[in-house]
């Protein structure tokens, strides 16, 4: 009797290498080591000269020490002078802001980070809001489209249909054998930029790049990967600069089983503790992927949950300002896709546990407009199953600005991917309703943004509450600067990937992103209310993260899912003390 392949199960693998901060064990004691201790700067023997200037993971440039030079044969190898750590970032900040433009800024902290990771973590780290919109979006989008010409090192693993029944040799390829984080891509939705196949590994890697500086997972513990089974981009086909596989996408049962081969590839290699980021896989694939796995695997999506938690976190501290409960509000949803739907189920969810009721009634208050128009009961029959739920009574409505009056929403959220579809007409509608109309754009990268901060705060003569999904400048209106909000799922995963991995965590659930919710919106305080916020300044990241990375491991010993025991004290602490340090360390 023959099976599906793609319905077997995998192979269930325990991981007993679990060590200290909930981390795979570490061999060499790098991390464990207090500043003031040396380490031994090991590759497959101990790194010297040439070899130990041309590792990422021990370069210091010039900021060796005489007596490291002379243990290590670099005497002659670099310039006599030693600079430190804090001179070399100075250094490195003033020439990244000769340049004028994004993608040259991309590159040179790409190149920084294939040369001297713990610098690259360092200016990452201590200029956070400077430099997160070059490494990540909007110029990762553009740096995504270009990847094949600004192509120079191999970052991360590329699996192919070529490796089909072989994926598990090709993960055991990869350098690094402790992986706790996993981001994967098959590039078919990128951003708001479509399908970009191969060249989506930007993603990845940028995302991972975060997991390190904002929420201080151990850089050698993250794995970018980009599953490669074509793109229908006809662009990127005649391109001969193209990367990936020149072959339109396969689907259905292939692209099934591929995926199901390297998800159990990836469990039987890395154990059952590994966090599988799903990232920019397009709707039909990323529900049912994350449906399939979600009960076998540690596994995560964020532009359905990742989304969904940072904005429900704006949502519930933007109640501090409106001295409202979520349950007084009607929503409406610009986008029926990953986003919408999953920002939609968890605030019902939200509303659900704050009220009593049942979740089927709390969906009523939230209504959706996609391509076609208002999701209604009527067109129930040809939706698609994650659309279903939120097909309401209604006559048929036929665009946003009728929905708008029609529905008559207090809160209006663009998860379309469409630029400028919040037009006039629809923002002036929303503050003729609404004393202080509650606006989200959230679509990504700034060109496809719903509409501007400036439009938001000028159409609502400054009333509005506005968060975006890309940042935005401050906004002068009538004498008064408005500081728009930017609903960034960087908020949100690094400190919850930490959560998971510090407890031990096996299976990722819906309460576990609502506590990171709640415990970001604690964070804004009464003076980010003043100035417009409804999130806290991105200059103290880490912190957040240590706090949401707490309330995330707490629910889930909670619920019963942590295997790293006994639990810690105090989890803030621990969090703080699990987290990376991109200082320089000291040779022996």
């Amino acid at each position: 009797m023959g099976s599906n392949p793609a319905e077997l199960p995998c192979e269930d693998v325990a991981d007993n290498r679990s060590g200290v901060g909930g981390g795979i064990s570490d061999v060499y004691g790098e991390d464990l080591a207090t500043l003031d201790q040396l380490v031994t700067p090991w590759v497959t023997s101990v790194a010297s000269g040439y070899s130990l200037m041309r590792d990422p993971r021990y370069n210091k440039g010039l900021a060796f020490t005489d007596k490291e030079r002379d243990a290590h044969y670099l005497t002659g190898l670099l310039p006599p002078v030693v600079i430190s750590q804090e001179v070399q970032e100075r250094k490195l900040m003033h020439n990244l802001r000769q340049y004028t433009v994004p993608l040259q800024r991309y590159t040179a902290l790409m190149d920084l980070q294939e040369r001297n990771e713990r610098l690259f973590y360092k200016l990452l780290i201590d200029n956070v809001e400077e430099l997160l919109p070059v490494v990540y979006t909007p110029t990762v989008g553009e740096a995504c489209q270009k990847y094949g010409s600004i192509f120079r090192k191999p970052q991360g693993l590329y699996i192919s249909l070529k490796e089909k029944g072989k994926i598990l040799e090709v993960l055991k390829n990869w350098p690094q054998r402790g992986i706790q984080v996993i981001v994967v891509t098959d590039g078919e939705r990128i951003l708001g930029l479509g399908d970009l196949g191969c060249q989506g590994m930007g993603i990845p890697v940028g995302k991972l790049s975060l997991y390190t500086a904002l929420g201080g997972i151990r850089p050698s513990a993250c794995l970018p990967i980009t599953i490669d089974v074509g793109t229908n981009n006809k662009k990127l086909l005649d391109d001969e600069f193209y990367i990936g596989l020149k072959q339109r996408r396969a689907t259905g049962q292939e692209y099934a089983e591929f995926l199901h081969e390297f998800m159990c590839a990836v469990k039987q290699n890395y154990g059952e503790k590994v966090l599988v980021q799903f990232e920019d896989f397009a709707n039909h694939n990323a529900f049912d992927l994350l449906s399939k796995y979600s009960n076998t695997h540690l596994v995560f999506n964020d532009d359905i949950q990742g989304t969904a938690s940072v904005v429900l976190a704006g949502l519930i501290a933007a109640q501090k300002v409106l001295g409202k409960s979520l349950s007084d509000h009607t929503f409406l949803f610009l986008g029926a896709g990953e986003a919408g739907t999953g920002i939609a189920e968890l605030i019902a969810l939200k509303i659900s546990k704050e009220t009593g009721a049942p979740i089927d009634e709390t969906r009523k208050k939230i209504w959706l407009v996609d391509s076609k128009g208002l999701i209604v009961s009527s067109r129930k029959e040809s939706l698609q199953h994650f659309k279903q739920p939120w097909a309401h009574e209604h006559e048929p409505v036929k665009d946003l600005i009728g929905a708008v009056n029609a529905i008559k929403p207090t809160v209006l959220i663009g998860t379309s991917g469409v630029g400028q579809t919040f037009t006039q007409e629809v923002v002036e509608a929303m503050a003729t309703n609404n004393e202080k109309p509650l606006i989200l754009a959230l679509s990504n990268p700034t060109s496809q943004a719903e509409c501007t901060a400036e439009q938001a705060y000028t159409w609502t003569k400054g009333r509005a509450i506005f968060g975006s999904g890309s940042p935005f400048d401050p906004v002068e209106y009538e004498g008064k600067t408005y500081l728009p909000g930017q609903a960034n799922n960087c908020y949100i995963f690094p400190g919850l990937g930490l959560g998971l991995i510090m407890s031990g965590a096996i299976r990722v659930r819906d309460d576990m992103l609502l506590a990171a919710s709640e415990a970001l919106a604690a964070q804004v305080s009464e003076e980010n209310f003043a100035n417009g916020l409804i999130y806290p300044p991105f200059s103290n990241i880490r912190a957040i993260s240590a706090n949401i990375a707490a309330s995330v491991a707490a629910k889930t010993y909670d619920l019963g899912l942590a295997s790293n025991l006994p639990r810690a004290d105090d989890l803030v602490k621990f969090a703080e003390s699990c987290m990376y340090s991109p200082v320089y360390r000291n040779y022996r």
